[in-house]
């Protein structure tokens, strides 16, 4: 069967989502524990290959990670689901599992991905949001961060932002235009929201975006600005950190909703 797997993580003790030679990795784990659903003679040399939508760094979280994978199942897929997340750590946890068609790819048919970005802005730090919120004491404009959100929007070259991937074995990157639907900034209670929506991001591109923005919202660099930062005539802000960020949703097109 050829399914998908819609997820949930706390990133803070993870090295990212994809596998690497040293530190824990979120794809490791999933594999890890797919891999006892093979046939009794294959779980000692067999390997469950996942593909994963949304390639988070280290200390990201998710809400809606996506990955895609092969396994022969006779059994309904809610079985399947429960019986996964009885086997995987208490920091990552499947939400929905579907059948996809044969040439579905998690990375390859998506057709967007949100993220959103926290702050907590308040004079004082909260211990309960530490792990998912960044913490900036001053008085920030929420303003003037959204007429600058609203100029990040469109086709552009996002290459002062971040860095496209490079496929494995290819000797040039990718290229850094990405088509940015939405950008939007707004205050919810004691916390700064940024929601970034595109077909796909570049790597620290929505970090980079939120630390760019945070100089607007701290008075060092005006609204327009930002278009000045997009032309390589200014230099972008910092990477906000990371966990404040959250992959929100990774969008498709399949008959079944997901």
């Amino acid at each position: 069967m050829h399914l998908l797997a819609i997820l949930e993580y706390d990133g803070t003790d993870f090295q990212g989502f994809q596998i690497q030679k040293n530190g824990r990795t979120v794809q490791a784990e999933l594999e890890r524990a797919l891999v006892e659903f093979l046939p009794q003679a294959e779980r000692k040399t067999g390997r469950v290959k996942t593909v994963g939508g949304g390639r988070t760094d280290a200390g990201v979280h998710a809400q809606g990670q996506a990955i895609s994978f092969q396994l022969t199942w006779p059994h309904a897929l809610e079985t399947l689901r429960r019986a996964l997340n009885a086997k995987l750590p208490n920091d990552i946890f499947v939400r929905r599992i579907i059948e996809t068609p044969e040439n579905f790819s998690a990375r390859y048919t998506a057709r967007g991905r949100v993220y959103e970005y926290r702050v907590w802005n308040q004079p004082e730090r909260s211990v309960l949001r530490t792990r998912y919120a960044y913490w900036i004491p001053e008085a920030l404009d929420v303003t003037a961060m959204a007429q600058a959100a609203q100029r990040l929007v469109g086709v552009h070259d996002f290459s002062a932002f971040g860095t496209p991937p490079r496929d494995a074995g290819a000797r040039e990157r990718r290229s850094p235009v990405r088509h940015l639907r939405r950008a939007e900034v707004a205050r919810v209670g004691p916390e700064i929201i940024f929601t970034f929506e595109a077909n796909a991001f570049l790597y620290r591109m929505a970090r980079r975006m939120v630390g760019t923005l945070l100089l607007v919202g701290r008075g060092v660099m005006a609204p327009a600005e930002i278009t000045s930062v997009m032309q390589r005539q200014r230099r972008a802000g910092f990477a906000a950190p990371p966990q404040g960020l959250t992959l929100i949703e990774i969008q498709y097109a399949l008959e079944n909703g997901a």
